[in-house]
């Protein structure tokens, strides 16, 4: 088998599992994404395909589950409803150059084609801008300075945090409530002191952000909802 291959679980309804060798993997292992509720098998380099298969035919029913409980996939356009910093927003077409927020709207001018590439790049916007500030004023309470900020879409992670005080974050942030991306922030740079989720890293944690517990339990429950909406017109 190639480094990654696909076989079709039958039943109603059939399911694609990616087959993906990784020469870290000491066992099988089971994924479904939370962007797209698509299933991947990990093996070791080494293991027979068949013994592969054999375990996803043997987790049939968590696969199932997993894949049942994924969040719907929605759409962005005009008239549909987007959460912008943990507030449900009606898109709107509207006059005027730029992507604006008036009342319970996001006003978006211009191609209707085009207001899910213009919304996308208007979050990025505001999900740098409050991450930067938010990095900086955490770095700041434990003496220690950011080095950089880069966004992505990622999918398996919301933040990571580099040695030598670079972080990474998902834009898709700034659609959740402004407590739980401080908290994301506020748990990158406690990375800046502690390279792992010791007791220490979490002491940390509590010092910049007291009672993290509750934010950390909002993207675990509703994270995946974020995942799942998509920007297609804006090539995600």
């Amino acid at each position: 088998m190639s480094r990654s291959a696909q076989f079709l679980l039958p039943g109603p309804p059939p399911i694609t599992i990616t087959l993906r060798r990784n020469a870290r993997a000491r066992r099988f292992s089971l994924r479904v994404s939370q962007a797209n509720g698509g299933v991947t098998l990990s093996l070791p380099t080494h293991a027979r395909e068949a013994e592969a298969l054999a375990f996803a035919r043997a987790q049939e029913g968590w696969i199932r589950a997993a894949v049942a409980r994924m969040p719907q996939v929605v759409g962005v356009g005009l008239g549909s409803v987007l959460p912008v910093e943990g507030r449900l927003l009606r898109l709107e077409s509207g006059e005027g150059r730029s992507v604006r927020i008036e009342g319970d709207a996001l006003i978006v001018p211009g191609d209707p084609d085009r207001a899910a590439a213009r919304v996308s790049a208007y979050l990025r916007v505001q999900a740098r801008n409050r991450l930067v500030a938010a990095s900086d004023h955490y770095a700041g309470m434990i003496g220690r300075k950011v080095t950089q900020v880069s966004l992505r879409d990622t999918r398996s992670r919301w933040g990571s945090c580099t040695s030598d005080g670079a972080l990474m974050y998902s834009w898709r942030l700034i659609m959740a409530p402004p407590r739980v991306l401080d908290y994301v922030a506020a748990h990158e740079v406690a990375h800046m002191l502690e390279m792992n989720h010791s007791d220490r890293f979490w002491a940390v944690v509590q010092r910049l952000f007291p009672g993290w517990q509750a934010e950390r339990a909002w993207l675990k429950r509703e994270g995946g909802a974020l995942q799942a909406i998509r920007f297609d017109a804006a090539g995600d």
